[in-house]
């Protein structure tokens, strides 16, 4: 599965792209909301993974925007937010995001996580 993470911390970008490619998963990696709007346009990926708290343009700001293009809509967004304040799950579910995990992730659930959000009906909780 393609899977674009939108994550500005290095070493939590490292480690999800490392688990979901252990697990034969396209990634790509953008360190920003910006950054990430270009990618997703030109190769459609199939689920998103996305920090919600990003410099610039934060991942609220960005599922909305892409919930509202018809050409992006369709496309899951797992947010993930050390940040249970502002950022809350029903804040992400009710800015179109389709699942939400708190950091820190269990990598050892994180690939079903993602598969499981790209394959189920959205404002699905993949927290414990």
């Amino acid at each position: 599965m393609r899977v674009l993470i939108i994550e500005d911390d290095k070493t939590d970008m490292k480690l999800f792209s490392a688990v979901l490619e252990a697990d034969e998963h396209r990634v790509v990696g953008m360190g920003s909301a910006e950054q990430a709007v270009v990618e997703i346009k030109l190769h459609h990926p199939e689920v998103i993974l996305l920090d919600l708290n990003l410099p610039g343009m934060n991942g609220l700001a960005l599922a909305r925007l892409l919930k509202r293009d018809p050409a992006t809509s369709h496309i899951p967004i797992v947010a993930t937010t050390a940040d249970g304040g502002e950022f809350s799950k029903e804040v992400a579910l009710a800015a179109g995001c389709d699942a939400f995990i708190v950091k820190p992730v269990d990598t050892r659930r994180l690939s079903h996580q993602i598969t499981q959000a790209a394959a189920i009906s959205p404002s699905v909780n993949l927290t414990p």
